[in-house]
C-alpha cells in the first residue's frame, strides 16, 4: 500500500518552559497533533506539531448551493408576481392641505451665537497606559511571569493600548511563510542571562514591513536582541503556552 501523498497538514508552534515539554507534548498529541520538531532554548522550548487538514466536504457544499439557487428563483418569481398587483389610490383626505395666509403663532427660530453642547464635547482619546500611569501595568511588567496575573490583566484591559520598552526575545517564521513571523517580546533590554520580569508577549503572524508600523530610524535588519519601544493593543492570554498576545500599533527601534 502506497502512502497518501495528497494529505495536507496544518502546523502549530508552541512555546513551553524548559522541563514541561512532556506535559505539553502529551496535551497536544491527545488533541490529534503530531510532534515534528523540538528546539530547546535558554528558558523555553519551541515545539512544532502538525496534523492532517480536514477534507473539504465539496459534495455537501454543492447540495447547499443548489438549494440556495432554488430559493433565490422562488423569491424572484414571487417578487415579479406581487409587483403586478394594483396599488391602492391615495384617499382625498390624505391630500396636502393648502397653505394658509394666516401668520404662524409659533416664533421663528433665530440662529444662536451660543456653542452647542455636542460640538463642545471633546472626542474620547485612546491614551496608552504606561508604567507611570498604570499601577496594574507596572505590576505586570516587573513581577515574575504569572498566569493568574496575566489572565486578569488581559480580561480587564482587553483592547486597551499599553506602552513600554522591550526587546525581541525570539523570532520564527509563521507556519512556514518566509515573510511572516511569530515574534516574542520581553520586557526591558535584551539579556541572555536574566529576565526583567513580566509575561512573554507575542506578535503572531506579522510582517515586519507592514504590520509592525515602524517609526523613527529603522535599521537594515531587525531580529533577536533588538531593543524596541512599542505601543500595542492588549489581546488574549493563552495559559497553555503562556503567551500574551499583543497587536502592534507603533514600533520604534531603540
Amino acid at each position: 500500500m502506497t502512502a497518501d501523498t495528497d494529505v495536507q497538514y496544518e502546523t502549530h508552534t508552541v512555546q513551553t518552559l524548559r522541563g514541561t515539554e512532556a506535559k505539553s507534548i502529551a496535551k497536544w498529541e491527545a488533541d490529534g497533533w503530531e510532534l515534528i520538531s523540538q528546539t530547546p532554548g535558554r528558558i523555553r522550548t519551541q515545539l512544532v506539531f502538525r496534523r492532517p487538514k480536514p477534507k473539504t466536504p465539496w459534495r455537501m457544499y454543492a447540495i447547499i448551493g443548489g438549494v440556495l439557487v432554488v430559493i433565490a428563483i422562488i423569491i424572484v418569481i414571487g417578487s415579479v408576481l406581487s409587483s403586478g398587483a394594483a396599488e391602492p389610490k391615495e384617499s382625498p383626505s390624505a391630500s396636502a392641505a393648502a397653505p394658509s395666509d394666516e401668520p404662524s403663532s409659533e416664533p421663528s427660530e433665530e440662529p444662536s451665537d451660543e456653542p452647542s453642547d455636542v460640538s463642545s464635547a471633546a472626542p474620547a482619546v485612546d491614551t496608552p497606559l504606561t508604567i507611570a500611569s498604570s499601577p496594574d501595568l507596572a505590576a505586570l511588567l516587573t513581577s515574575p511571569d504569572s498566569v493568574p496575573a496575566s489572565e486578569a490583566f488581559a480580561q480587564k484591559y482587553a483592547g486597551q493600548l499599553i506602552e513600554f520598552d522591550g526587546a525581541i526575545g525570539a523570532m520564527n517564521n509563521h507556519d512556514g511563510y518566509t515573510t511572516r513571523y511569530d515574534i516574542l517580546i520581553v520586557n526591558g533590554d535584551y539579556s541572555e542571562t536574566h529576565s526583567n520580569g513580566g509575561p512573554t508577549f507575542q506578535f503572531r503572524d506579522v510582517n515586519i514591513t507592514s504590520d509592525l508600523n515602524l517609526t523613527g530610524d529603522v535599521p537594515d535588519t531587525i531580529g533577536v536582541g533588538t531593543n524596541v519601544h512599542v505601543i500595542v493593543r492588549v489581546g488574549e492570554y493563552d495559559p497553555n503556552n503562556m503567551l500574551f498576545q499583543l497587536e502592534p500599533v507603533e514600533t520604534r527601534v531603540l
